[in-house]
């Protein structure tokens, strides 16, 4: 249970300071400033929760952990309860602090995901479906990498962090970038309407990227030969993450 409450309030930070930045600061600081906020909020919870949980914040990532071998069915579900919640959670605390703006605020403007007419750059759900799945996937693929037994000790947060504010400041104008299920839900939900409608991308597409990545360490494919056991591994990455 430490685990799964470590992993809720990791996911609750990445979504109350990256979307939070990008509600209550987007306008000031840009797209550079919210890929920032992402990013960092990651590697703050990758090194508070890391040593309990490893970190995941994501379902997509805990299922490619999963895949490769790295940790158990049961361990995967309690993940997901929790990151769920976590985001859940930390959707409803923003949607409450940026409700006492004066002159009030827009409740469908949480920071959700989305794509189409209307919505940022207005990209069409071809390339909201191809951006999240390849996004994704590479995103897992660097998780995993970088916390494999053959890569040095104590980076894997910072080098994680970088790659996903990397991935947002590609990926902001498409969906206002995902590439996490539990954050896209989170903020669909207190938004309801058309974020609700369109979630199902959100959660679709990140999680099938995910899973092949983890096929693919698990396959052996791009896992470093090291002359252990699979089974040797860490069970659970150092510190993962959004």
């Amino acid at each position: 249970m430490k685990k799964y409450l470590a992993e809720a309030i990791g996911t609750l930070i990445l979504v109350l300071f990256g979307c939070g930045t990008a509600v209550v600061a987007g306008e000031k600081v840009g797209v550079l400033g919210i890929a920032v906020a992402f990013g960092f909020a990651l590697i703050g919870a990758a090194y508070g929760i890391g040593p309990i949980s490893g970190c995941h914040i994501n379902p997509a990532v805990s299922l490619g952990v999963w895949a490769a071998g790295r940790m158990s069915l049961r361990d995967m579900i309690g993940y997901w309860a929790g990151q769920f919640a976590g985001g859940i959670v930390g959707a409803w605390i923003l949607s409450v602090i940026v409700s006492g703006v004066g002159g009030g605020h827009d409740p469908s403007k949480l920071a959700q995901n989305g794509w189409g007419p209307g919505y940022l750059g207005e990209y069409t759900m071809i390339s909201a479906i191809l951006f999240e799945l390849v996004a994704t996937f590479i995103f897992v693929v660097v998780i995993l990498g970088a916390t494999q037994k053959a890569s040095p000790a104590g980076f894997a947060g910072l080098a994680i962090g970088i790659t996903l504010t990397a991935i947002h400041l590609f990926g902001i104008l498409i969906t206002g970038t995902s590439v996490n299920p539990a954050r896209s839900l989170g903020p669909a939900l207190m938004a309801g309407g058309h974020a609700l409608a369109q979630v199902w991308l959100f959660l679709v597409f990140p999680t099938i990227g995910g899973l092949v990545a983890g096929l693919l360490f698990r396959a052996g494919t791009l896992e470093v030969a090291t002359g252990v056991p699979q089974k040797a591994f860490r069970e659970t990455p150092v510190a993962v993450g959004d």
